[in-house]
């Protein structure tokens, strides 16, 4: 082969391998771009607060809790007692605590109380505030002048309320003129007959039969509801004067005490029905028994 032709299959060959290459180069994934940070909308100086209480507590604090609706704070101090405040700082009470208790808890209302001491040994505790309940114009069963007034908050159209009457009345025989049964408006939103029942009852004890009433009212709601005909068919049943039903049953005064039993039910933190009190006290632990005790206490403390 002469010097041209050499140089020429040189050249071809050299020509093929840049073209293989630069395919495989044009083949081959793109490298992956370097990760960017996330975006973020939060400024670096972005965080605020504000101080919304401050106070000073009466003992060095071991451990504390707050309510869930931010109303009470619970504080452990080192004096071996539990320190109650309101979220204002505002002293509400000292209970006791064994020495050596370590840590406490609190259902969300704060109607119990959780102790426990470095020893291992837990206690549960029934935690309650006396609620001053307006209790003037309401219907009552038993001794006007009892020393225990046992309130229930009650909405007619509640299934669980008509269960909760022959409780009521196991706890007025065995109590005799020890107990007196207060009757408390509160119709559910939920309900829409429960209103106007609640009205019903109210013009009923206008003529002096709230109590034939009510039970006349949860008969109808346990057989085929509160329809204003059933309304109607149970204020005659138990004889009332219809003409004057009619007026009172709509009447401001009717209203006016409604309204004073629901705003009764908010100061009390009433939030459903059957809710009922000994003597102010809201009942947590529910049957006889449990009323029963409560009972038993006030009459102590009588």
């Amino acid at each position: 082969m002469n010097k041209k032709a050499l140089a020429l299959s040189c050249l071809l060959l050299l020509s093929a391998q840049m073209v293989s290459a630069a395919d495989e180069k044009a083949a081959a994934p793109a490298a992956p771009a370097p990760e960017q940070p996330a975006a973020t909308a939060t400024k670096p100086d972005a965080l605020t607060w504000t101080v919304m209480q401050a106070w000073k507590t009466d003992a060095k604090p071991v451990s504390f809790v707050q309510t869930l609706d931010g109303r009470m704070v619970f504080i452990l101090g080192d004096d071996s007692k539990v320190h109650l405040y309101s979220a204002e700082g505002q002293k509400l009470g000292v209970i006791p605590a064994d020495a050596g208790t370590i840590a406490i808890d609190i259902a969300p209302r704060g109607e119990m109380l959780y102790l426990m001491d470095k020893s291992g040994a837990y206690k549960a505790m029934d935690i309650s505030f006396a609620k001053d309940i307006d209790l003037s114009g309401s219907p009552f069963k038993g001794n006007e002048n009892a020393p225990v007034s046992l309130v229930v908050f009650s909405d007619f159209q509640c299934p669980f309320c008509s269960k909760v009457h022959p409780i009521l009345e196991e706890v007025m025989k065995k109590n005799a003129d020890k107990v007196k049964i207060v009757f408390k408006h509160m119709p559910l939103n939920m309900h829409a007959q429960a209103e106007p029942a609640a009205k019903a009852a109210i013009a009923a004890q206008e003529q002096g039969k709230f109590w034939e009433m009510h039970d006349a009212l949860f008969a109808a709601a346990n057989n085929g509801g509160l329809s204003t005909e059933a309304i109607e068919k149970a204020a005659t049943a138990i004889g009332l004067n219809m003409e004057k039903f009619k007026a009172d049953l709509n009447s401001p005064a009717t209203q006016e005490k409604l309204s004073k039993d629901m705003s009764a039910a908010r100061l009390a933190e009433v939030n459903g029905t059957p809710t009922l009190f000994v003597n102010g006290r809201r009942v947590n632990v529910g049957g006889p028994e449990g009323i029963q005790k409560m009972i038993d206490q006030e009459l102590t403390k009588k």
